[in-house]
């Protein structure tokens, strides 16, 4: 797939329709600058959002996909498949959300004991409470670089590197 083909094809479908770029935001609930990052290539839109502009652009899904045109229209089967999909990727990104939500009041209630083992002196005055201060420095400091990747993207980003590792070591493997 070629984002930047697929980009400059959404950039003139914008234009056809005589929209500018934050008026095609606010139709579709998104931010302007998300909008000029799909028409340059540098991301792409959710498929639910896809959805949506293949409707306003009275498109099958697989055009905006591929960057052009195609004669063939769109059949309802495969249109309630991809909003399927879409509704399926939804529950997940809400579901992670929710565990992100989870794992950050954990890691606070954590931060706190903490806070108190430090400041009460009893993480001085004996092994175990040092151990358990210590231990729930650690896991605090841990969830929080986790959370920051998740909020930075970059979670996604090493997941869509193993995958691809993953798949050119099996396209590597000599069959059997």
């Amino acid at each position: 797939m070629d984002m930047i083909k697929t980009g400059g094809f959404l950039k003139e479908l914008r234009k056809e329709k005589g929209m500018t770029q934050e008026q095609l935001a606010e139709r579709l609930n998104v931010s302007g600058r998300t909008v000029s990052r799909w028409e340059t290539g540098r991301n792409l839109p959710d498929l639910d959002v896809l959805i949506e502009i293949a409707d306003l652009y009275d498109l099958d899904i697989r055009e905006l996909i591929d960057g052009e045109r195609k004669s063939e229209k769109m059949d309802k089967e495969t249109k309630d498949t991809l909003k399927k999909v879409a509704d399926y990727a939804d529950a997940e990104k809400k579901n992670l959300a929710k565990r992100m939500c989870d794992m950050s009041a954990g890691t606070l209630i954590l931060f706190m004991v903490f806070l108190v083992l430090r400041f009460t002196g009893l993480a001085d005055s004996a092994r175990p409470y040092q151990n358990l201060s210590d231990f729930a420095l650690g896991v605090t400091a841990s969830a929080l670089v986790l959370n920051i990747m998740y909020c930075a993207g970059l979670l996604d980003k090493i997941r869509n590197a193993k995958i691809l590792f993953i798949n050119k070591i099996k396209a590597d493997k000599p069959m059997e």
